[in-house]
């Protein structure tokens, strides 16, 4: 009796301690720092955009005259503390709008 009592407490504590599983923050996209968002101009070409904010993360094959930059940090099972996408369009390979601030889902 006294055998199967404290494999039930074992069995339990194990349960118990399986859940509490550690995530580290996770990190996704481009992180932009704002400077170099604010050299980028508006006739630049597709290669200088990329020495200054480096290859987009999302290349749509449906939009080739836009490059989009998101990012986001994720903190453990909480939400997203830190979100941000900025969207180059292109016209001519030249730079000819730059968005910012965006709205990123709250699902992140």
């Amino acid at each position: 009796m006294r055998n199967l009592f404290q494999s039930i407490a074992l069995l339990l504590a194990l349960l118990t301690l399986s859940a509490c599983v550690y995530q580290p923050p996770m990190s996704q996209g481009n992180l932009l720092e704002q400077e170099d968002v604010d050299l980028v101009e508006v006739g630049m070409t597709r290669s200088q955009v990329r020495f200054l904010l480096g290859t987009p993360m999302i290349d749509d094959p449906f939009h080739k005259d836009r490059w989009d930059y998101v990012y986001y940090l994720k903190i453990g099972r909480q939400d997203a503390t830190f979100k941000r996408w900025v969207s180059v369009s292109f016209e001519n390979e030249r730079v000819s709008e730059i968005t910012e601030d965006q709205e990123l889902g709250p699902d992140l």
